[in-house]
């Protein structure tokens, strides 16, 4: 990533998609993490970020568990979108029709 962590100021920053299942399941977690300490997201304890994005993606379906399967999630792609808004990151996934959200704040 070429810019530095303050330099788009409102809007959106990115989105991708990616296979929620097998080996691309910790990749999502891992490059939207790495993604948002880019955009300004300070570390934080206890799984921190990873946390956020893995609650996301669980709560829109995205799953390779054969349980959660069973319940009708599937294990198509997630996508997430990373918006700068008002001092805060929005990071909104979707995948199966679902959509959730977090909003983080940055620094000032």
């Amino acid at each position: 990533m070429s810019q530095s962590a303050g330099a788009v100021r409102d809007g959106l920053v990115l989105r991708f998609s990616i296979p929620a299942s097998g080996e691309f399941r910790a990749l999502v977690t891992e490059v939207a993490a790495k993604l948002a300490a880019q955009l300004g997201v300070q570390a934080q304890g206890d799984g921190g970020i990873a946390h956020i994005i893995d609650d996301l993606a669980r709560r829109v379906g995205a799953s390779d568990d054969p349980a959660a399967a069973a319940q009708g999630f599937s294990s198509a792609d997630v996508a997430f979108e990373f918006h700068k808004l008002n001092g805060e990151l929005k990071i909104e996934a979707r995948s199966n029709g679902r959509s959730s959200e977090a909003r983080i704040p940055l620094p000032a």
